[in-house]
């Protein structure tokens, strides 16, 4: 969830109210907001840096740091909230943008064929006549800067770029170049650089560092310029210096490239939406036409309205109340989205607005009807059926099983599901990870946590390793899932809940495991069969490379193998940095489900 840090003064100025925190905090709430924090910038800067210069000069004026759901991004700005709290407070009435042609030259976007290779959409649109105050032009910066942290994932989805108008001259043109070709002076730079240099240059930048791997093993890299062969921007990294907009910008162009045209489209929408009211003829944004290699054009930006019908029986039972269609149809207007009874029928049709992108289903209007309505006012009533909940039989079973083993000596642990891929061959004398039913994560963020486990034992000789100090022996337990893969399963893998002991001390201490096995098939009336049928369990020999040759035996129950017993390999505690001899004990527990 996204928080916004918003300055009280300059909130309660556009509200055109003054709130204590605790009346404020209670009209967030009744919104669906939450009001996370009230702090300082130099308090904000003293838990991020401590006391450094920056923290030391920071302002003493109060700030609000508001929760804001994850798909309302048209809240991730003051104008936003302040235009949502007016709306629903009853104070002003939804604005209605427009998107405008003009009836003569229409700025154009031409979009050349290798963009397909890196990044092949883009979107723009045009502000004529804005005015920027100081707090507005750094709300429209930390906008941009919260959109790509939310819906852009890190500018890996789309990007945003910003230029003042007036400095450059369409057409516009957005390519893919080899890097080499690439030369312009970036944003608050004086030296030019080639896209080569700018990826060292960035290489430890604070900020820009985190995006340089999305384009930097491309062979080209995407760029937008004017006619006159002005960069404009290397998205999704750093803008051009010669066209950055300042508080006497009066006309921006806005363009968002992106590998995916929906989350332009969104993000577009609610830049132009959100300032559009700084223009002299406000909530209105002029059109530019993207013309793409096929020989297509689409204009943008969009700012399309589209009608809902619901109907007032099924928002009602959903929420639990009882509203007349006209009180619902006014609930509704309060959350930005306009609202009408159809005539002699029990429907309200809904207006969505450009702005309320997070509205895709009829829920996500009849969820804006109980915030309207307001939760805490939502009578408390009994269900009308009656049910039973329990425990799955799977988790019941685990829980009766770690109370005996921890009488047993053992000590519980509980470690990790994801690990390295050497825990799990390697270092247990497999030699290779293709031999392994593993899950493999896609894209690791560390070398610790490359698959899902297929084995409790590594996690438990890794916290034995990490509480050598502690006298012998070393007896740890763990009762989890471990992941195998399965074709036959619908995600293509499954869990399995297993039950894994590990005995660690100046001897292994086989005896020890396998009286443990002893008493969990106790416990669980599972007989010994002496004469190996299918009325029971026992052990029988088998090779494994992770315990010690002619020391490891299958665990048969029913006739089939649950699970392996025996002394760890030699081999296999050296890879743990372990030092004393080990016996360990590994079954699945799902068969007595």
């Amino acid at each position: 969830m996204p928080t916004i840090g918003v300055k009280k003064d300059l909130l309660f100025q556009a509200l055109g109210k003054n709130y204590t925190d605790e009346e404020f905090e209670k009209v967030c709430f009744e919104f669906g907001l939450e009001l996370d924090e009230v702090t300082t910038e130099k308090q904000m800067l003293t838990k991020e840096q401590g006391q450094s210069e920056l923290s030391q000069q920071a302002s003493e004026e109060v700030i609000y740091r508001i929760d804001i759901p994850a798909n309302r991004y048209d809240l991730l700005c003051l104008e936003g909230l302040v235009q949502g709290l007016l709306i629903f407070q009853g104070k002003i009435s939804p604005p209605q943008y427009r998107a405008i042609k003009p009836t003569e030259n229409v700025e154009k976007l031409i979009v050349k064929p290798n963009t397909a290779k890196i990044r092949p959409y883009v979107v723009a649109a045009i502000l004529r006549n804005l005015y920027f105050t100081k707090e507005s032009y750094n709300s429209f910066i930390d906008l941009q800067d919260k959109l790509h942290q939310n819906i852009c994932r890190k500018r890996s989805l789309v990007a945003i770029g910003t230029h003042d108008y007036d400095t450059i001259k369409g057409p516009f043109f957005y390519d893919a170049k080899s890097p080499s070709e690439i030369k312009f002076v970036p944003l608050n730079q004086t030296k030019e650089f080639t896209a080569t240099e700018l990826m060292e240059f960035y290489s430890t930048h604070a900020q820009l560092k985190q995006y340089l791997s999305i384009i930097q093993s491309s062979s080209v890299y995407p760029v937008i310029t004017d006619s006159n062969g002005v960069v404009l921007s290397l998205p999704p990294i750093i803008n051009g210096n010669h066209s950055k907009i300042t508080l006497n910008t009066k006309n921006v162009f806005i363009e968002c490239t992106a590998t995916d045209i929906t989350k332009a489209k969104i993000v577009l929408d609610t830049l132009v939406c959100m300032f559009s009211q700084y223009c002299a003829d406000k909530y209105t944004a002029e059109v530019v036409e993207v013309r793409y290699p096929d020989g297509t054009t689409e204009s943008y930006p969009k700012l399309n309205y589209r009608q809902e019908l619901i109907g007032q029986s099924a928002a009602n039972k959903i929420i639990g109340i009882q509203e007349n269609s006209d009180n619902i149809a006014q609930l509704l207007s309060r959350m930005c989205l306009k609202s009408e009874v159809v005539p002699s029928k029990k429907q309200i049709k809904v207006t969505v607005p450009p702005t309320r992108h997070d509205v895709i289903h009829a829920c996500d209007i009849y969820e804006d009807v109980g915030i309207a309505y307001g939760y805490n006012n939502i009578k408390r009533t009994l269900p009308k059926t009656n049910t039973i909940g329990e425990q799955l039989p799977i988790n019941k079973l685990s829980d009766l099983l770690r109370h005996p083993i921890a009488e047993a000596g053992f000590t519980e642990a509980l470690t990790f599901t994801l690990c390295s891929r050497d825990d799990i061959s390697t270092k247990l004398g497999i030699s290779s990870i293709e031999e392994v039913p593993a899950v493999h994560i896609s894209n690791p963020k560390t070398l610790e946590f490359q698959v899902c486990r297929t084995t409790l034992l590594p996690g438990i000789l890794k916290t034995i390793a990490a509480n050598k100090k502690m006298p012998l022996p070393l007896k740890i337990f763990e009762v989890s899932d471990v992941v195998l893969t399965d074709t036959n399963a619908e995600v293509g893998a499954r869990n399995e809940r297993r039950i894994c002991a590990v005995n660690c001390n100046k001897n292994a201490g086989f005896e020890v495991v396998h009286g443990l096995l002893d008493r969990i098939m106790l416990l669980l009336e599972v007989p010994w069969s002496p004469n190996k049928d299918n009325l029971g369990y026992f052990l029988k020999a088998t090779d494994d490379p992770t315990y010690f040759p002619g020391r490891c035996a299958e665990i048969i129950y029913n006739g089939s193998s649950i699970g392996k017993i025996g002394v760890l390999h030699p081999d296999v505690l050296i890879k743990f940095e372990l030092t004393n001899p080990c016996s360990a004990v590994e079954l699945s527990i799902e068969p007595f489900v």
